[in-house]
């Protein structure tokens, strides 16, 4: 368990959902937790499990060790430029959650040597199953395992460079959307093969979620576990060659290059 102070700036879905996360992985009490926002109402089941909730983001960060900054890209700059004297680079890290910050635009905002991380997290973090990358400036060694530390408690976390922070926003961010698709798509074909929809919903939800456990658990490679339910003249290959021939695997691969392309040149 941390007891470090964690500021998270901006109490929205991410935001909220990261503050649920460290309390129900005991990486944090309540009483080391402060969140902000505007209208603190919203934020009365956090206040109920005696998380502080304020509105004041410049108290917050001078209470904090860590400080999540979990607001809407296009305000961030205007927001922590207010509270920019609150920063103090001996004894703070600022983590952004925030897609098309830059670590140097956080550098910028912060001031010069200030510890920055930038964190791209997708949705499941609010049941604790995100998929977290993570890339770093000015940061410790002791630091960087910490904030490691703390994503893996939210789900799995990964450090990368920054480079390739726009292709991981692609691959594990937008790449929940593809997952659905592909799962909304199963359950359409389990309604027409004679399934109700909400069997068809869990039949298709738990073989994913099947699916993605034995690669991760095993190490193993995707091929490795088809070649398992491949039989000769099966019908799991005849169902895979035809998916193939009406072009799954290359629409796959083009929605990512067009996601990836869409935010790099934006």
């Amino acid at each position: 368990m941390s007891n470090r102070k964690i500021a998270i700036i901006g109490g929205g879905n991410l935001g909220s959902a990261i503050a649920q996360g460290l309390l129900k992985s005991d990486f944090s009490v309540p009483a080391d937790l402060i969140v902000t926002k505007r209208n603190i109402a919203s934020l009365s089941g956090l206040q109920a499990l005696g998380v502080q909730t304020i509105s004041d983001n410049e108290a917050a960060i001078r209470a904090a060790e860590i400080i999540v900054v979990a607001l809407k890209p296009y305000n961030v700059k205007e927001v922590l430029a207010k509270v920019k004297h609150a920063f103090d680079p001996q004894r703070q890290v600022l983590i952004s959650v925030m897609t098309g910050v830059s670590i140097n635009d956080l550098e910028e905002i912060a001031g010069t040597g200030m510890p920055v991380v930038r964190a791209m997290p997708n949705t499941a973090i609010a049941i604790q199953e995100s998929m977290t990358c993570i890339c770093y400036k000015n940061v410790s060694e002791s630091q960087a395992a910490y904030i490691k530390d703390m994503f893996d408690q939210l789900g799995v976390a990964v450090n990368i460079d920054e480079k390739l922070m726009e292709a991981a926003t692609v691959l594990g961010a937008c790449g929940i959307a593809y997952a659905l698709r592909f799962i909304r798509a199963n359950i359409q074909g389990g309604i027409e093969i004679g399934f109700d929809a909400k069997t068809a919903n869990l039949i298709a939800a738990q073989t994913v979620k099947g699916a993605a456990e034995l690669l991760i658990r095993e190490k193993r490679h995707p091929e490795e576990e088809i070649d398992k339910v491949t039989t000769p003249k099966g019908c799991t290959i005849a169902g895979l060659n035809e998916m193939e021939h009406q072009g799954f695997s290359s629409s796959l691969i083009k929605g990512i290059t067009v996601s990836y392309n869409k935010i790099a040149k934006d």
